[in-house]
């Protein structure tokens, strides 16, 4: 009897180890984010080019309408904020025949886990990055409140210098929907200690968010291992999802192939993204003893 010429080959399955790849690392990728999720983010997949220009539009104000007179016209300029795609990081995995062929199947697992936190990571980190060189307000915690960061002896968080980064936002007029707080774990440690912090009104028990603890003041609180600062300090982060914006040119893209030389599955997981302080104004950086 003929074989005939329906049976699967290497040819009509070659895609589907790669999906499987592809489809861990990406859930890995968007589990292990943080900041990410709260920042603007502008989609470039598919579009040619290394930069995008955002309008920035100043804010028009109101005028009084006086009886039988033409309207007050409001001579508006708009800037422009210029974001350069420049970030390219990927993540690549040679596994050799024999090694593919004796490990457990959790070794895949473990590499696309691996894959998608390292992108992360890096994405992660080059947020906060901005944010620490970009917002207007850098502040430190000091005894009892807030002061600038430059000068300052900084001292462990506490609940007046939260309250002052809160005025700075809302002196400046950021809407106050959309906010969040980004802490390390240690000023997470700090806050657990304020009875405020750790009442009903903490726990919303809302879905799970990536990092989400609840909401202080009517701000969202996340937490973040990836937070830097000075010796024995770490940067919080307090700010509006417009204060900077991220425009991913490729998504996390995976892709395997067989080299025969080496007898061994390349497996590489990349992405390209460019970043920029949008509004700095919606942003405060406060640094806290650890």
């Amino acid at each position: 009897m003929a074989l005939g010429t329906s049976h699967v080959t290497n040819t009509t399955a070659a895609t589907f180890i790669p999906e499987i790849w592809s489809d861990e690392i990406i859930a890995s990728y968007e589990k292990s984010l943080v900041v990410k999720p709260l920042v603007r983010a502008m989609s470039m997949v598919g579009k040619k080019g290394d930069t995008v220009r955002i309008p920035k539009p100043d804010r028009g104000v109101a005028s009084a309408k006086v009886a039988e007179t033409e309207v007050s016209l409001i001579a508006g300029t708009t800037g422009e904020l210029v974001v350069t795609i420049d970030q390219h990081f990927e993540y690549s995995r040679l596994i050799e025949d024999i090694t593919d062929v004796q490990a457990l199947n959790s070794l895949r697992s473990f590499y696309t886990t691996d894959a998608g936190y390292a992108l992360a990571t890096k994405v992660d980190n080059a947020l906060i990055a901005e944010a620490n060189s970009g917002f207007t307000a850098q502040k430190s915690f000091v005894s009892g409140g807030l002061a600038d960061e430059s000068g300052a002896t900084t001292s462990a968080f506490n609940d007046a210098g939260l309250r002052a980064a809160i005025q700075i936002l809302d002196d400046n007029d950021v809407p106050g929907d959309q906010r969040c707080f980004v802490i390390p774990p240690a000023v997470k440690m700090a806050m657990l200690g304020v009875s405020n912090y750790i009442s009903s009104d903490f726990v919303a028990g809302s879905p799970v968010v990536n990092g989400k603890l609840g909401s202080i003041y009517g701000v969202d609180l996340y937490v973040s291992t990836n937070l830097t600062g000075n010796s024995g300090e770490k940067n919080c982060l307090l700010m509006h999802k417009d204060a900077i914006v991220f425009a991913e040119q490729l998504g996390v893209r995976t892709q395997t192939q067989y080299i025969q030389q080496h007898l061994a599955d390349l497996m590489t997981a990349d992405t390209i993204y460019g970043l920029e302080t949008y509004r700095p104004e919606c942003g405060v950086t406060i640094a806290a003893t650890v």
